[in-house]
């Protein structure tokens, strides 16, 4: 069904598309069903997966075997309409690098609606990019999207996230969603806990992913002023303790704030510590990935040699 209503769209709007399904390691028989549309239809190729690895790992799969220049996704469970396909691929054209779907009017009970409105707003505090619906599966890409951003875990939902920190542009557009006839939502508790620790992952990563110990060294400064200025002031009130014998004071060792401010002094150290094996592990990475997104070149030296010398006699130009 999906197949013949992404098939229909094509052909009215006259796409030229491939349809990659993903068979996560269902134990339905759907990997049956993408083997007999295969073998009708030119344009669609499958995946199967040995087990279930993750929607991320799914989307990478997908994203990994495709071809165009503009990757569309939708789920199977049909409450992706593929009528809405054009909206998306409009917003491309008007130079987004990513649209998400914005489901404006939801099938899905409020349990479910709820939270993931909470969600949504807690990501775009947090992140700056502010989407009415970060988990909507129906969203487009240009190809270059996925040269620099890679899926792992759960953060399948926070490409777009992802995509801005590297300067792509985002935008999104209303989608038509559809009731659910086929398959039951796997929401729950669980998922909106891993969702937020996704989250501050994505924080962590877009915002010091290339500079960790201005995170980590600034929180472990704190602890040791705070840890110094506690042990500061035991200092002087033993010295006063000495210089007036008559003074009924509490040993030192008595003191809550001498446990607690030689824990603030380790516990800031560690955190230094931890910050500067963080740096030396970015800096051994950075090696093999580029901290900047380059968007357009014009007057490249390596291009402009390279076209000298495919103008020079006897070239072989292929």
């Amino acid at each position: 069904m999906l197949h013949g209503e992404i098939r229909a769209v094509a052909s009215e709007q006259g796409y030229d598309v491939e349809a990659i399904f993903v068979d996560d390691g269902s134990s339905d028989p759907s990997w049956e069903v993408i083997e007999q549309l295969a073998g009708t239809d030119e344009r669609v190729r499958g995946i199967r997966f040995r087990r279930n690895f993750g929607k991320a790992a799914a989307l990478d799969a997908g994203f990994r075997a495709a071809r165009g220049e503009t990757i569309v996704t939708l789920d199977a469970d049909l409450q992706d309409d593929p009528r809405e396909i054009p909206k998306l691929l409009e917003k491309i054209g008007k130079r987004c690098d990513v649209v998400s779907g914005w489901k404006q009017v939801r099938h899905d009970p409020w349990h479910k609606v709820l939270p993931s409105r909470v969600f949504n707003w807690l990501v775009g505090r947090m992140t700056g990019v502010k989407l009415h619906d970060h988990n909507c599966g129906m969203k487009a890409y240009r190809r270059e999207v996925f040269d620099e951003v890679r899926l792992y875990g759960e953060l399948h939902r926070f490409v777009p996230v992802l995509a801005a920190a590297r300067g792509f542009r985002v935008g999104e557009a209303v989608v038509n969603h559809r009731p659910r006839k086929f398959g039951r939502s796997k929401y729950g508790v669980g998922r909106f806990i891993k969702g937020f620790l996704d989250l501050l992952t994505v924080k962590f990563l877009t915002g010091f992913g290339q500079r960790p110990q201005h995170l980590l060294g600034a929180a472990g400064l704190l602890f040791v002023f705070l840890g110094a200025l506690g042990l500061g002031y035991l200092a002087i009130y033993w010295v006063f303790a000495q210089l007036n014998p008559d003074w009924h004071l509490t040993p030192l060792h008595d003191r809550p704030l001498l446990l607690y401010s030689l824990a603030s002094l380790l516990f800031g150290g560690q955190l230094m510590s931890i910050g500067f094996v963080a740096e030396l592990v970015t800096a051994h990475l950075s090696r093999e990935m580029q901290a900047y997104s380059i968007a357009e070149q014009v007057n490249e030296p390596e291009a402009q040699e390279s076209a000298a010398r495919s103008q020079k006699p006897g070239s072989n130009n292929r």
